[in-house]
């Protein structure tokens, strides 16, 4: 899983699954959508306008449960 930002455009992606897929999203808002691939894997989540949407200046605090050190890649 990968949460990646984009301050410029205030939007924020969550992927679920690593690699190239052709993907078909449903929206579920204006600011919120949801990429699934074959077999209708949900791939993963686009969120707009993301500090509004998440109603914080400032992203929450991401909290891993039951993830070991070595699962955790950092960047």
């Amino acid at each position: 899983m990968r949460i990646s930002y984009d301050k410029e455009v205030d939007a924020l992606y969550i992927k679920l699954i690593d690699g190239t897929h052709q993907v078909h999203t449903i929206r579920l808002n204006d600011d919120i959508a949801l990429d699934f691939i074959e077999g209708e894997k949900l791939a993963g989540i686009e969120i707009l306008d993301a500090k509004t949407t998440l109603q914080s200046e400032n992203f929450p605090k991401i909290i891993l449960e039951n993830i070991s050190k070595e699962q955790v890649i950092t960047s």
